[in-house]
């Protein structure tokens, strides 16, 4: 069974994105570490998905195009994951949009409901959607633009980022809240 340590998810990321890992998730994960102090007991579950969140890119794991759902079935099915780590990765970033523009939406909803634990799914989203494609920092509205630009409002991508935005910018803000309350 799949573990919840750091050192088993770079593992399992870069056996299966190459071996290197591809320097936003990387990113990703240094965020997620970073951030982690909030999470207690969960801390290594957020670091876990952070570094595995686009596993599902991979080419041989692609088997529906969209990474979320080929991730956490990956994760369900070839690693007997933890259920709350495949239910995060299944709904990195406010998935269910992307997935209804790509007529996924009842089966990732059906197979991976979304976790009942709002600041952990809001922590993996500011993770993701602060950390640009090349691991740097940004404001989640630079990297929605970003998205845009890469993608064209017209794509199924583009479509599903002008949705999910109000959405991403509410989760940022309510991590960065967290984040800011904490003491130094």
């Amino acid at each position: 069974m799949g573990g919840l340590t750091k050192e088993w998810a770079t593992q399992v990321a870069e056996a299966e994105l190459s071996s290197t890992l591809p320097v936003h998730t990387k990113g990703v994960a240094k965020l997620a570490v970073e951030v982690s102090q909030v999470f207690g007991q969960d801390a290594g579950l957020l670091i876990a998905a952070a570094t595995l969140h686009d596993v599902g890119y991979a080419p041989r794991l692609a088997t529906t195009g969209f990474c979320p759902l080929d991730g956490a079935r990956f994760f369900r099915d070839e690693h007997g994951a933890d259920e709350r780590l495949v239910r995060l990765v299944a709904n990195d970033s406010f998935a269910l949009l992307e997935a209804e523009e790509r007529g996924l939406r009842e089966e990732l909803a059906g197979e991976f409901p979304l976790l009942e634990e709002p600041l952990l799914v809001d922590a993996l989203v500011y993770c993701d959607m602060t950390t640009t494609p090349d691991g740097g920092r940004t404001t989640a509205a630079e990297r929605v633009a970003e998205i845009l630009g890469r993608y064209g409002d017209d794509s199924v991508v583009g479509r599903f980022i002008r949705r999910a935005a109000p959405e991403i910018f509410a989760a940022v803000g309510r991590v960065e809240a967290v984040l800011a309350a904490q003491p130094r």
